[in-house]
């Protein structure tokens, strides 16, 4: 018997996002505020109390990162080090394509609020709802955008109960499913950019990632502080 109804779950989510609401979806890296529009993620920014200098992270998988990424063969073969061969969640930072027609799902205002010098950051490999939800995303031709179902600075939150109010009140759907599997981090992803390797932050499996970019490409990553 399964417990968990992930495709079912997944396509519920899409629905509600498509039509301009936000979800509290489920990742292996904590729970996560999304949204499809305009509307839905200034909403998340306003409730979240968000300083407008952070952006939002797009729900990517391999699909979605080689249409909209542009990186060198050393960069592919770091994201496929990590996310495919070792079976990590990475928030994956790299210059992107801003004339591919995937965009033309949102608004130039939703690329603003997501990208940096049109750099864009795409979480990846972040457990089964977000591999059903990233797929409906590349099949359906939506880009879905967000950030940790939190009140910022406050911390990523691993189950719906530590959630403040007002972060429930704004979502049209919630999907739970307990307690997220890197809960014992405390952090989301670990962010780095492929090309430039500087970490933006250090988060879930920081370590891991720092051993297989030293084994397998002689590269060395910042210890832990």
């Amino acid at each position: 018997m399964s417990l968990l109804k992930v495709e079912e779950d997944a396509k519920r989510a899409f629905e509600v996002l498509i039509k301009g609401g936000i979800g509290i979806l489920p990742m292996d890296v904590g729970y996560s505020l999304i949204g499809g529009s305009i509307k839905s993620l200034k909403e998340i920014f306003s409730t979240k109390k968000r300083s407008k200098s952070k952006l939002n992270a797009m729900l990517g998988n391999t699909n979605l990162h080689r249409e909209l990424h542009k990186v060198s063969q050393r960069g592919s073969e770091i994201i496929d080090a990590i996310c495919n061969e070792y079976d990590l969640p990475l928030g994956v930072i790299a210059p992107c394509n801003n004339e591919h027609p995937l965009f033309n799902s949102i608004n130039k205002e939703v690329y603003s609020l997501s990208t940096l010098n049109d750099t864009l950051l795409m979480l990846m490999n972040a457990g089964r709802f977000h591999k059903e939800i990233t797929e409906l995303s590349y099949k359906e031709g939506h880009l879905l955008f967000g950030s940790s179902a939190n009140i910022s600075l406050t911390g990523t939150k691993f189950c719906i109960e530590d959630m403040q109010p007002e972060i429930l009140e704004i979502a049209d759907i919630i999907i739970d499913y307990g307690l997220m599997k890197y809960n014992l981090y405390g952090q989301s992803s670990t962010l780095l950019n492929v090309e430039t390797l500087e970490v933006f932050r250090v988060g879930v499996c920081y370590e891991n990632i720092a051993d297989i970019l030293h084994k397998h490409f002689a590269i060395k990553l910042p210890i832990r502080k």
